[in-house]
């Protein structure tokens, strides 16, 4: 009779066990746990403020005896109400006469793997580099020169390449399109004051941290907006003016598209292909014509809204979702995740 008892209890506990050690990114039995940095995402009741829950938090979480629950989570119409208010006050955005685009050939998805170039023109056939002297442009341009694009090779930054990320928070922070953007946040209780909005700002996307085998040879804006080369292929890369100056020096061929957004206006959509000096991008996502701060408001809002997830947006009355991932190897302040990176993805993936 004591050995059965034993073996019930044992395989009780075994289940216990299995339960709170199989799921590291549910928070099946582990509300109120303790922080530790190692887990991949968390299930107390700080990890609303860091962003850093796992996904079903608040469906196992938010009833559990000690959780005060967040009234003001983040809803998907929420999203959709923002990201069209951000995508009306975007008046920095190119007007269509501003670029002339020639997209030539579209590709199944199938096809964006077989590196064939299919478009002998380049994308940009023209663009009113007027654009470019606009405060928040010319910012956003004076950073993409600091980076190293190869993994493993640590970044540096001196004083003036510190002054120049200072700048470019700045000037976005003028823009309606970031004040519309904090007001937001600030209301759903993320932030307290807009410098402690700034500051988590310059954390999430110029904190460095390592990719390859040297520390702090990447970032969320260097992955994203200027791009990196990792294991011989291009990873990142999502803005369309680091494409065009890329393309304009004759470092960058346009090969293909394999999606072009439902938009007949700027900011537009457009997935392509291409060889970056020597190395492949399959599918490079990213917003056409859009100001610097319409990307770095959305990227930045999902970032902190749906961190790890997608993320649903509503651009002029057409459907758009954002992909977003954490870094999860180091962290900054008391466990907040890194960008690691932040891209376009359909709406109905």
């Amino acid at each position: 009779m004591k050995a059965c008892v034993s073996l019930i209890v044992a395989m009780l506990c075994g289940l216990a066990w299995a339960d709170l050690y199989a799921a590291p990114n549910s928070c099946q039995g582990r509300c109120r746990e303790a922080y530790d940095k190692h887990q991949p995402c968390h299930c107390n009741d700080r990890c609303q403020e860091f962003g850093n829950c796992c996904e079903d938090f608040y469906s196992l979480c938010s009833s559990h005896e000690g959780f005060s629950h967040r009234s003001d989570a983040v809803t998907n119409e929420d999203l959709q109400s923002i990201s069209e208010t951000i995508y009306r006050v975007d008046t920095n955005k190119a007007h269509k006469e501003d670029i002339v685009l020639n997209s030539q050939n579209r590709v199944s998805p199938s096809e964006t793997g077989n590196q064939v170039d299919r478009c002998p023109e380049p994308l940009f056939t023209y663009v009113n580099e007027q654009l470019f002297t606009k405060p928040t442009y010319a910012a956003f341009i004076n950073l993409l020169n600091n980076y190293q694009r190869a993994t493993g090779r640590g970044e540096h930054f001196g004083a003036q390449e510190l002054e120049e990320q200072a700048l470019f928070l700045r000037e976005v922070m003028k823009t309606a399109v970031m004040k519309e953007l904090y007001g937001f946040l600030h209301h759903q209780n993320r932030y307290s004051s807009e410098q402690e909005f700034v500051d988590d700002l310059k954390n999430m996307w110029f904190g460095l941290y390592s990719r390859g085998n040297e520390e702090r040879d990447s970032s969320g804006f260097e992955h994203v907006f200027s791009g990196e080369v990792k294991k011989g292929k291009v990873t990142g890369f999502h803005n369309w003016i680091r494409f065009y100056l890329q393309e304009k020096e004759g470092l960058l061929d346009y090969y293909s598209h394999n999606y072009d957004g439902p938009w007949d206006s700027y900011p537009d959509v457009l997935a392509m292909q291409f060889n970056w000096d020597g190395y492949y991008k399959e599918v490079g996502s990213a917003f056409i014509g859009s100001s610097p701060e319409f990307e770095f408001a959305l990227y930045s809002l999902c970032f902190i809204a749906r961190p790890g997830r997608k993320c649903h947006l509503s651009l002029g009355g057409y459907p758009l979702s954002i992909q977003t991932y954490t870094w999860d190897k180091t962290t900054y302040g008391n466990g907040k995740k890194y960008i690691a990176t932040a891209y376009i993805v359909s709406s109905t993936q």
